[in-house]
């Protein structure tokens, strides 16, 4: 399975992808989280000890410069668009309570909105990584899906879209759920989080009609308080990780159900 994740910064995000993650490793699964947002830190989310360590995958250039033939950070007329990427999940990634973390780091170089040879090796990567690899996939992106391109859209089981009650992130929520459309990727779902009561949850439901709701996740201080003292906030919530727990056996059983069609 291979779930991406996506929702205006701050709304949770890494949280559902780090529990996601969590749930179907201690479910037997082999897991690989891929933070693709510069915003999040996954790493730091599941408790991966020193995860200011991890070197993105963007900003190893020795890695980028002998993979595409070009040095990131510069103007490059030419270099390889499909580098070699097969042997980079297993020699670049890190792993930590039986989950594996990439850090892919930005697909484009800040003030230019260019592709780049970093970002032309993340592309190649994504694309291995979601049509290549047989295991359970889970991507924690930004606000938008540029890591993601019409071929590698084809291989996501769901695009889920967290949102939390407020304009911002519903229209944020309708944003990506039309850019999803347009390069294919149909099967979405939302998830509402930072629920504190009934009238927020339907203010979701009436602000996105028309789209699949996987579940609600419950304001929970404990998760706050977990994150400003730095520790892995994947523990910190039962009654958060029961939620995420239905919302795991939602996707597994909607999966089972498209593949017996």
């Amino acid at each position: 399975m291979k779930i991406a994740i996506s929702g205006k910064g701050g709304v949770g995000k890494t949280l559902l992808a780090s529990l996601l993650a969590k749930i179907f490793s201690e479910s037997g699964y082999s897991v690989l989280a891929i933070d693709a947002d510069p915003d999040s830190n996954l790493a730091a989310s599941l408790g991966f000890p020193q995860p200011e360590a991890i070197v993105p995958i963007s900003e190893m250039e020795a890695l980028v410069e002998e993979r595409t033939g070009a040095k990131p950070g510069q103007i490059a007329p030419f270099y390889k668009l499909n580098p070699k990427v097969d042997d980079i999940p297993e020699k670049y990634s890190v792993k930590h309570n039986g989950i594996r973390l990439m850090v892919m780091g930005r697909i484009k170089r800040g003030g230019t909105g260019c592709y780049c040879p970093e970002g032309a090796l993340l592309q190649a990567l994504l694309a291995h990584l979601l049509v290549a690899r047989n295991e359970v996939v889970i991507l924690d992106m930004e606000a938008g899906i540029e890591h993601l391109g019409r071929a590698t859209a084809k291989a996501v089981d769901k695009l889920i879209v967290v949102v939390e009650p407020g304009r911002r992130s519903v229209e944020t929520a309708h944003r990506v759920a039309e850019l999803a459309k347009d390069i294919g990727l149909r099967n979405i779902g939302v998830v509402g989080n930072k629920i504190k009561n009934q009238a927020e949850r339907e203010f979701l439901v009436a602000n996105l009609k028309g789209f699949e709701f996987l579940g609600f996740i419950p304001y929970d201080q404990a998760i706050v308080d977990a994150d400003l003292s730095n520790r892995s906030i994947v523990d910190s919530s039962p009654e958060v990780v029961a939620v995420v727990k239905d919302i795991y056996r939602a996707l597994l059983s909607k999966a089972k159900t498209a593949n017996t069609k």
